[in-house]
């Protein structure tokens, strides 16, 4: 990590068991998840299978189902459960006086490349 950190939203800017979409210029977004016990995540929005926005799939626990074909990723890893293999990108979150900050470095360096199944 770059210890550098960029404030993209609140907690409460995330709706509980949803998403919001942090753009980045020229890259795919990254979609910053918030689950049940305010527990706070961050992927590519893009699923490993066929690219579906993770965004607007549905949280449960410390997983999201992609909204296409429901495949269910790991928060945590962004890896697909199996029997479903792939893995989307992750990113490095810390959550301080309410505030979402992600890696200015992983923002500007991870998941520049968009890759298919």
């Amino acid at each position: 990590m770059s210890q550098q950190w960029k404030a993209v939203c609140s907690v409460a800017d995330i709706p509980v068991l949803g998403a919001r979409v942090v753009q980045r210029a020229a890259q795919a977004p990254v979609a910053v998840f918030r689950n049940g016990e305010d527990k706070v995540f961050a992927l590519l929005d893009r699923c490993p299978h066929k690219g579906g926005p993770l965004s607007q799939g549905i949280v449960f626990g410390e997983r999201v189902a992609c909204p296409l074909h429901n495949w269910n990723i790991e928060l945590q890893s962004g890896c697909a459960v199996a029997p479903d293999e792939g893995c989307t990108t992750k990113f490095s979150v810390k959550v301080e006086d309410g505030k979402v900050y992600l890696d200015v470095h992983e923002l500007n360096t991870l998941g520049t490349t968009a890759e298919a199944a």
